[in-house]
């Protein structure tokens, strides 16, 4: 076992024992072995599925008080917690172990250094990148993050505690680790006492507050030391801002009653308030790091009017030009937040002053006392400091992040249909073949007379659409032209529903220009569902081939016009599984590629990834390394959603880590993609079968199986998700008892909360066996059993997509998964479907592990496997519990307290399972 593992397996048994005491303490005895027993009863049922155990294991639960239950929840749901803390020490005491070692971690920019220097790459080819390079991760807040913020900070707190024990015991310190464990148990015992669940739905105003923890404990200072490497290693100072920060909380109104204007002006607002109390922060804190006196130090010129502009009017400061141009910069900082009505918690200056005009402004002043530093041989002084705020004026700016706009097609077709007919232009848009929609929106934006007029009466609706185009143009004038750049379009289907967002650009004063106007909000359409796929390139050509049109919707950036494409992961695999979806994405990502090359236009593509695989999740390195050859180009936007935000960015080491991932991955998909996979050589054709089987047996069993839809509400905890406060969006689009209405995240999360996890994997083993059984002959199947064997070997994508399937799979457990199957509506209907997802896993199974050449799921991981195995003796009791909790709920015997139960188990097996949103 490597020496990391051996640790975290100590650390994980030393956090069991702090939870074990706090429960005796708290509890009492007779509870801390209620916990026991039911945890040593639902491990032998794992490893043997015996009906004994299972009658056992339904007798220790039925006999659980409703406050005993609410106990025994919390101590398994808390162990998990505190599981994952101790993982994510692990990884963080092995970047510590492979510094010391001089070892570069794999996809850290010092191992994509070594890598390029091996192919004899120079660093003026990376240089060549990322000048012309875009990438950017975007926050969301799809509701899978069940943590409070309290429980996270107290989480934190552990973590620390963690640590500092951690370098104690490496310097054989015995009282400090006493000291360590003491602070560990108040921690614990806190974490006990805390609430775990919230007790109303969560707003957008508190998902807002959620994120920006993670811009203040890691995104504000990692991306700035990212970028201080990338310029040492590839000699490559300075930068132009090319990984910047993207965020959806706030401007996501698909589906979500409660984001409108102003809630997109405040949130703009509250980032913005983040990084003025940052730059404040640190601008007051280099004038008291920089006391240099000129009668010492010959400062630039520039520098010394600087100073001379400053409201400080001290007498004992007038040779110290540093702190006194740092004191008008403050100023002018101040007056700028001011005029931005930006409110900030910060000292007052010294005196008024102009506000900047922007943030440029402000990094010139910045990179105006670097130089003059510099220039009589100070430079040592601007590394801690002062380089790592003027990066990050040039990521952030005033703004913080990039604010996407996101709407449903179907909303932008109702809201000009009203225009048009207000305007006496056509009486029923609706009703307009797709030809005569966009005759008629080409002509409507090529028409100076605006179609909204303040004489006449429209919709709430309506005005509330137009309200966000208003407010957009509003808040770009603020706070600069970075702020908010794009609108999303989903359910994108046809060219015509990004024309109507262009026209209500038109409307709101969005088009810039005279005889070419182009629109000052990039429209990005977002292909979701499979068949949306299949037709992305004919309506992206259609738009890039319209003579007309192409140069209202694509902006000119670096003399070569771009375009942003959105493929949606979750929707895709809700409507054909797996293994089509996937396909179908890499397929339209390489089709997409070729005609955006064809018409001279750069693609960006952005992917809308969730946690779990079944919702594109993973691995994100990987991912990227794995799209088609020549697909990436330096520019890529990826979405970072619900509890992966925690799991990767809670912790800045670790946040820093995946940053440093997702350049690394870009820079290599983008300067080693000729040798990353030499060619077909069968593999896409094979896939394309493969695929077709999969995708039948998926659509056979969700979509075409009669009663399926009732087993799928009945037999998972989808109801009972529903009702926990774990987001501000609604589960459905509409209640109609559909799986098509339900949104894909709930879908997703029910699954893994069941522990079958079923749109990470369905369809696979159908897909091939009908592959091998298509063969005819023994000899073509066998030819066709060594190309898989070659697939996995030499295909990125085939590898990663497989990759995923395994993790998924060996966090699979259809023991438990039985149980859940008993509550079905249906019980006869009920068994069979399950059966027939039994049959799917095993056949899953069988051929992945004759594929991979493997003896059991993950033995080529055992870290991996080692980890899972960790948590499993918690985190089954949980699905135990659940299962009997639901029975309670749904018929009537549970009070207000034991449905907190109920959550507490989602919960619980989220945070146990990690990756389930």
């Amino acid at each position: 076992m490597p020496a990391h593992e051996s640790f975290l397996r100590d650390d994980i048994r030393l956090l069991g024992r702090l939870l074990g005491e706090t429960l005796r303490h708290f509890e009492g005895e007779a509870l801390f072995g209620a916990v026991e027993e039911i945890r040593q009863t639902a491990t032998r049922f794992r490893r043997h599925g015996g009906l004994e155990d299972a009658r056992l294991l339904d007798r220790l639960l039925q006999r659980l008080s409703p406050d005993d239950t609410m106990s025994v929840v919390r101590a398994f749901s808390y162990f998990s917690l505190l599981a994952n803390i101790a993982e994510d020490l692990a990884q963080v005491r092995q970047l510590r172990q492979f510094g010391r070692e001089g070892r570069a971690a794999v996809g850290s920019i010092a191992d994509t250094a070594q890598r390029f220097a091996a192919r004899g790459l120079a660093p003026s080819a990376v240089r060549d990148v990322l000048v012309d390079a875009d990438v950017m991760p975007v926050l969301t807040a799809h509701p899978t993050e069940v943590q409070r913020k309290s429980i996270l900070d107290t989480e934190r707190a552990i973590a620390a505690g963690l640590d500092a024990r951690d370098q104690a015991s490496s310097l054989g310190d015995r009282d400090a680790v006493a000291a360590a464990e003491r602070g560990l148990a108040t921690q614990v015992a806190t974490l006990w006492l805390t609430r775990i669940l919230r007790s109303a739905r969560l707003t957008v105003f508190d998902e807002i507050d959620n994120a920006l923890a993670y811009w203040r404990s890691t995104f504000v200072p990692q991306m700035p030391a990212v970028y201080e490497e990338l310029e040492e290693r590839f000699d490559a100072s300075p930068l132009p801002p090319f990984l910047r920060l993207g965020s959806w909380i706030g401007g996501d109104r698909d589906g979500h009653p409660q984001v409108a204007a102003e809630t997109t002006r405040r949130a703009l607002a509250a980032q913005a308030q983040v990084m003025f109390e940052h730059y404040a922060h640190e601008v007051h804190a280099l004038g008291a790091e920089l006391p240099l006196s000129a009668m010492l130090a010959r400062v630039e010129p520039a520098l010394a009017r600087l100073a001379e502009r400053s409201p400080d009017p001290s007498p004992h400061r007038l040779d110290e030009p540093y702190r006194r141009a740092l004191t008008g910069v403050y100023a002018r900082l101040l007056a700028t937040a001011q005029a931005l009505r930006v409110d900030l918690r910060a000292r007052p200056a010294l005196g008024a002053a102009e506000p900047y005009a922007s943030a440029d402004d402000f990094g010139s002043d910045l990179r105006l006392i670097a130089r003059s530093l510099d220039g009589h041989g100070a430079g040592a002084l601007i590394r801690p400091r002062l380089a790592p705020l003027a990066r990050a004026v040039g990521i952030f700016g005033f703004h913080g992040a990039t604010l996407d706009l996101r709407q449903s097609s179907d909303v932008f077709e109702s809201v000009v249909a009203e225009l048009l007919a207000a305007a006496e232009v056509t009486p029923d848009y609706r009703r307009l073949d797709e030809a005569q929609r966009v005759r008629l929106l080409a002509r409507e934006l090529a028409h100076t007379r605006p179609l909204v007029s303040p004489h006449l009466a429209y919709t709430e609706r309506t005005q509330a659409e137009l309200a966000v185009f208003d407010t957009a143009r509003e808040l770009r004038k603020r706070f600069g032209d970075r702020s908010i750049d794009k609108h999303i379009v989903s359910h994108t289907e046809r060219l015509s529903d990004l024309l109507e967002v262009l026209l209500l650009q038109k409307e709101c004063g969005l088009l810039h220009g005279t005889e070419l106007r182009c629109c000052a909000l990039m429209v990005v359409p977002l292909f979701e569902t499979i068949d949306d796929l299949e037709r992305a390139p004919q309506v992206m050509g259609e738009l890039l081939e319209h003579p007309g049109l192409r140069h209202l919707l694509v902006p000119a950036v670096g003399g070569r016009p771009i375009q942003e494409v959105m493929l949606g992961y979750s929707d895709s695999n809700k409507d054909g599984g797996f293994l089509a979806s996937n396909w179908s994405l890499y397929k339209a990502t390489r089709t997409l590629r070729r005609l955006f090359d064809a018409n001279g236009v750069r693609l960006r593509l952005f992917h809308g990834r969730g946690g779990t695989v079944g919702r594109g999740g993973g691995p994100s390195f990987e991912a990227i390394l794995a799209q088609p050859p020549g697909t990436v180009g330096g520019a890529i936007r990826l979405t970072e959603q619900g509890e992966i935000i925690h799991a990767k960015y809670a912790d800045p080491r670790i946040g820093r880590r995946h940053i440093e991932l997702l350049v690394s991955a870009v820079l290599q998909a983008s300067l080693l993609e000729p040798d990353t996979w030499a060619g077909d050589g069968g593999f896409e054709a094979a896939l394309e079968e493969i695929a077709v089987h999969a995708h039948r047996a998926y659509r056979e069993l969700v979509y075409e199986h009669d009663g399926f839809a009732e087993y799928f509400f009945s037999a998972t905890p989808i109801n009972e998700i529903t009702e926990l406060n774990i987001g501000s969006r609604p589960a459905a689009r509409r209640h109609s008892g559909r799986i098509e209405d339900l949104r894909a995240i709930p879908w997703v999360f029910s699954w893994g909360q069941c522990r079958i996890l079923l749109p990470g994997w369905f369809g696979f083993g159908s897909g091939i066996a009908g592959f091998l059984r298509s063969a005819g002959t023994a000899a073509a199947r066998r030819a066709r059993k060594q190309l898989l064997g070659r697939m996995l070997a030499e295909w990125p994508f085939f590898r990663a997509l497989t990759s995923n399937m395994e993790m998924v799979l060996a966090k699979t457990d259809l023991a438990i998964a039985s149980r859940y199957a008993q509550l079905a509506a249906d019980r006869r209907r009920g068994a069979e479907i399950f059966a027939s997802i039994e049959r799917e896993w095993k056949l899953t199974v069988k051929h992945w592990l004759a594929i991979s050449g493997q003896r059991a799921l993950l033995e080529s991981s055992p870290e991996l496997a080692l980890r899972i195995r960790h948590r499993l003796p918690y985190l089954d009791p949980l699905n135990h519990l659940q299962v009997e909790l639901i029975k309670r709920h749904r018929h009537g015997r549970l009070d207000e307290r034991a449905k907190r139960s109920i959550h507490l188990t989602i919960n619980g097996i989220s945070a146990g399972l990690r990756n389930t949103g």
